[in-house]
Formats: C-alpha cells, structure tokens, sequence
C-alpha cells in the first residue's frame, strides 16, 4: 500500500469542502490530516467539541450551526461521521444482559445512534444535487446482526444496528434526491486507539489511525451511486446486516 492514497481520490468533481465530524478522536483526526494533504477539495472543515463552531452529539442546534457552517464554506463533496462511543469512566460494554441499565442504554443509542442520525438530518441536504458526493458514518462489524457471534456488548452492538438500519433508509431518500450522491456505513476495522486498548487481544488486527484513514479513503474514492446504502469493511466487502 503507497505510503498516502489522498492523491487518489480523484472521482470527486473538483473544488468543494470535506467536513468531519468527530475530529478530535484518533480516527477523526487522521481523516483530517489525510484531506489536507489531498488536493481533491479546496478546504476540509473539521468539526469536534472544541472546533469553532463546536458539536455536540446530544445538541441538536450544535449539528445544524455545524452543517451551515459547511455549508457556507463551499460545496460539501463529502462528510464523514468519525464520532462514536463504546465506553469511558461511566459505563463499560455490557457482558451479560445482567449488566443492562437503562441510562447506560439510552446513553448508547444517543451518541451512536440519535447523533449520527441528526448529523444526517443537517447535511444531506445540503449535499449538492449533481455530481458524486458522500456521506459515510463510522460503524463497527458488531454492529452486524448476522454476524453476531459472540454476544455480549449490547448496547454498542444494537446501538451500531440502529445505525445501519438509519443510514439505509436516509440512502433511499438521498437517491431521490441526488441520485449521484451515496450515503454508506463503513467499519474501519480495529484501531489503535484509546477506545480499542482494554479490548485487545492476540491475533486481532491491529491498524493505525493514519493507516486506517488511508483504506477508508480509498474506499470512499472507489464508491458508485450503487453502492449507497450499504455496509462496507476497509476492504470495500459488504458487511452482513
């Protein structure tokens, strides 16, 4: 794999904005720093809890100042959705359904759910009517329901499912609309980030944050009208639902 595929991402029309959202994580930040070094669109705009304007998944007036924030700087040609939460000082991952609490639940879906949801409410329609646009939001391989195997992690697993399920349907409405722009769910795989460290283990494959970002890349760059609404791996293979 070349050391940087940014000069690869010529299937977009030139000029226009890539926005992320959810720059601030190591996956996010590495999406960033990729598309600054590309010259595919003519600014990227970088959207966390400390940019200006700044977001705030549970703040629905956040995501739309955000959005026309984009919006105004040029065409937005693509938006990633880099957010994400599988734990933190407050809750872990659910082992056994024992472990399910409702607040914890609710606090899943919202941030990996609702929030990605609303970033897609804000910004799909702005997207531009012709040529190729894309948005794709950041999901995880359990998400998947047919490939759910080992149990466990309820509220990420359904939390991710809801996700997918969500970027389905605004797929749908997206064609009807701009049916040149492509709306997608990608797992990055696992990633050497504070999110993946208690959860390693021997054998797992184990990206970089800079490489991650590249294969994401390139597979957006790869990306047809047909492809929207599906489920794809860094490889670019379909995920079960």
């Amino acid at each position: 794999m070349p050391t940087s595929i940014v000069a690869e991402l010529s299937s977009f029309p030139p000029g226009g904005a890539a926005v992320v959202f959810g720059s601030s994580g190591g996956v996010g930040r590495a999406l960033v720093d990729e598309l600054r070094r590309s010259d595919a669109f003519v600014q990227v705009v970088p959207f966390s809890r400390n940019s200006d304007p700044a977001i705030d998944l549970e703040d629905e007036a956040s995501l739309t100042r955000a959005a026309k924030h984009a919006s105004d700087v040029g065409d937005i040609r693509l938006a990633i959705d880099a957010t994400g939460f599988l734990h933190d000082t407050l809750q872990q991952p659910e082992k056994t359904w024992r472990d399910i609490e409702p607040t914890k639940l609710a606090r899943s879906f919202a941030l990996n759910s609702i929030g990605p949801a609303l970033i897609m409410k804000h910004v799909l329609p702005r997207l531009p009517r012709l040529g190729k646009a894309v948005f794709a939001t950041l999901s995880a391989r359990v998400g998947s329901i047919g490939d759910n195997r080992l149990g466990g992690w309820y509220g990420y697993r359904a939390s991710k499912a809801a996700l997918n399920q969500l970027v389905r349907t605004a797929a749908i409405e997206l064609r009807r609309r701009s049916p040149e722009s492509i709306c997608v769910a990608l797992h990055p795989g696992t990633v050497d980030t504070p999110l993946s460290v208690p959860f390693r283990k021997d054998g797992l494959e184990l990206h970089s944050p800079s490489i991650a970002a590249e294969r994401l890349l390139e597979v957006i760059n790869q990306l047809r009208p047909n492809d929207s609404g599906t489920f794809l791996d860094y490889h670019g293979k379909t995920v079960p639902w």
